[in-house]
């Protein structure tokens, strides 16, 4: 689960990490309430959208200006003015894609003198089975793009989970940013409250960019953007209720009020398996016979009637879905079972795309027989291979 830049630094802040003082817009409204509660001159007027590239980020809308989703503001009129510009406007950034994202919420930030800007991050590294520190010298630009052209200004260092950070972590993160003095101390001190607050709130990544160095020598994390364990957020209600869902693709929050692992691609070809193995593995030959899923979808190994409609109501709800494949190797899960899914949901939404069903596995000849006394325009496959290329062929030709 993704939060806001503004929420992230309210949970930073709790655990004592330096951030600049701001106030979030919620409402066009709630300017001069905003501008009050800083100090000035200078504001930074932010889009809160779940995206980066903010600041290079354009506008659809000609009324929003010129500027970026990011602007610095000299007075409480400016700030006005592009509140009034970039409320509810569509900010297209580099990880948005050409849609966009609506901005519907802003943050107002006081102005920060910088001497400095740095890169640190922490995550998960799924090697290790450890909290990694990512950091670099070279903040405020996209990490990737440093990666690919100067890989040896990152440096990343692990955290033995048995003892937490130590003396030896903040000193490497000093290191890594080649700071010294009071401001290697405070780089010390920072790394073990960014640890503190990730493992403490589930985070699965934390990524300051930049963490600045201020004019008064003082280490200042300038952005945050923050993502939780979604496994995880059953102990923690607290962040649940920061969940913004108008970020959110609206089935994907459909798919979670039914337990289902779903995930919604650019793809024609709609994906209902179970499993994730094998769903990873029908996305596969999909794209090897020459065409794009349109989604992630496991239904998990215990699925029933009610899930599996569920499930093929969120694939065919996608305009962009010119087929369905579904691909069930029955262990926990019965053939039987999904038939009488797959029937049900077709019954109430209707089919207008081609559906391949290969169905394997406990009660396979009790399900093949539901489906094919169904009277349903049902193309049967025998195995996945198969039934890849059927359904490839039938998006081809409709």
């Amino acid at each position: 689960m993704n939060i806001h830049e503004y929420q992230a630094k309210a949970v930073l802040k709790e655990f004592g990490v330096p951030v600049s003082k701001g106030a979030p817009i919620l409402a066009k409204s709630d300017v001069d309430a905003a501008v009050a509660a800083l100090p000035g001159p200078l504001y930074v007027v932010k889009s809160q959208i779940h995206a980066g590239g903010r600041g290079k980020g354009r506008f659809k809308e000609p009324e929003a200006g010129e500027k970026g989703g990011v602007r610095l503001a000299k007075s409480p009129a400016e700030v006005a003015q592009f509140v009034d510009e970039m409320f509810g406007r569509t900010l297209v950034t580099v990880q948005t894609g050409p849609a966009g994202k609506q901005v519907n919420r802003l943050y107002l930030e006081d102005g920060s003198d910088i001497e400095k800007e740095f890169y640190v991050s922490l995550l998960v590294d799924r090697v290790t089975s450890r909290v990694s520190f990512v950091a670099s010298t070279e903040g405020g630009m996209d990490i990737e793009e440093v990666a690919h052209k100067t890989p040896e200004k990152i440096v990343s260092f692990s955290v033995d989970p048995a003892t937490g950070v130590m003396p030896h972590h903040g000193r490497a993160l000093a290191k890594a940013l080649k700071l010294s003095g009071d401001l290697a101390r405070q780089a010390g001190a920072l790394a073990e409250k960014l640890f503190t607050a990730f493992v403490t709130t589930d985070m699965a990544m934390l990524e300051i960019n930049p963490l600045i160095v201020t004019k008064d020598q003082r280490l200042v994390c300038l952005d945050a953007k923050v993502s939780f364990d979604s496994n995880a957020l059953y102990r923690h209600p607290d962040l649940v209720a920061l969940r913004d869902e108008t970020e959110e693709d609206p089935k994907e929050i459909e798919a979670s009020k039914h337990d289902l692992s779903y995930i919604s691609l650019d793809g024609q070809i709609g994906c209902m398996v179970n499993g994730a193995g094998l769903a990873m593995a029908t996305m596969d030959i999909i794209k090897l016979y020459g065409a794009e899923p349109a989604n992630f979808l496991d239904v998990g190994g215990g699925a029933n009637k009610e899930k599996v409609t569920a499930a093929f109501k969120i694939i065919t709800a996608d305009p962009n879905v010119k087929g369905i494949l579904v691909n069930i190797f029955g262990g926990i899960m019965k053939c039987d079972t999904i038939a009488e899914g797959v029937i049900a949901a077709v019954k109430e939404v209707g089919l207008a795309v081609p559906l391949v069903v290969r169905l394997e596995g406990t009660n396979v000849e009790l399900g093949k027989k539901i489906i094919s006394e169904s009277g349903l325009n049902v193309i049967p496959a025998d195995d996945l291979d198969d039934a890849a290329q059927k359904i490839v062929d039938a998006v081809k030709k409709a």
